[in-house]
């Protein structure tokens, strides 16, 4: 009985004595790195508009009203704001045209950049759009519609309409 007693015992002996040297040849270390973070702001701008609604036309003055533009673009980007002729036939952004939906009959229009209405706004970059920068907050900008006066002799008592393209360049 004792030849298998110490047998046992010289067993679990190489279980330890193998255990230990297993500890010791995966001892614990620490190592770092770094992570490169790298991050990239693109220029991109929103655009909302109100309705350019001219009030009631009797033709013996001058009609004006005005929109607002309502853009916001990326702080620091640059941007260009142009407005189409619209879809009324034979318009122009010099010359735009209201139509009535149950008539042929039209108006002429004009939009502007500026109060006065010297300037008429329309798509040609450089020329007659408007510029600005953004500043990460909504900046508002004024439309100036004008129907001049003495359109009388070709209308009709009716509505007239137009939709023209507001286009953001940034």
């Amino acid at each position: 009985m004792l030849s298998k007693i110490s047998f046992k015992v010289s067993a679990l002996s190489i279980v330890i004595l193998g255990a230990s040297i297993s500890t010791t040849c995966f001892a614990a270390g620490t190592q770092s790195a770094n992570i490169a973070v790298t991050a990239s702001v693109e220029s991109a701008c929103t655009i909302a508009t109100t309705p350019l609604a001219f009030p009631a036309y009797t033709g013996s003055a001058v009609v004006d009203t005005t929109a607002t533009l309502s853009i916001t673009c990326t702080n620091a980007a640059p941007y260009v704001l142009a407005l189409g002729a619209g879809t009324g036939t034979g318009a122009t952004t010099a010359i735009r045209v209201l139509t009535s939906a149950t008539t042929s009959s039209v108006l002429n229009y004009g939009l502007y950049s500026d109060a006065a209405h010297t300037s008429s706004w329309g798509d040609t970059s450089g020329t007659d759009t408007v510029a600005g920068t953004g500043n990460g907050e909504v900046q508002d900008v004024t439309v100036y519609g004008e129907i001049a006066a003495n359109q009388l002799s070709a209308q009709v008592a009716t509505d007239y309409t137009d939709t023209v393209a507001v286009t953001v360049t940034y």
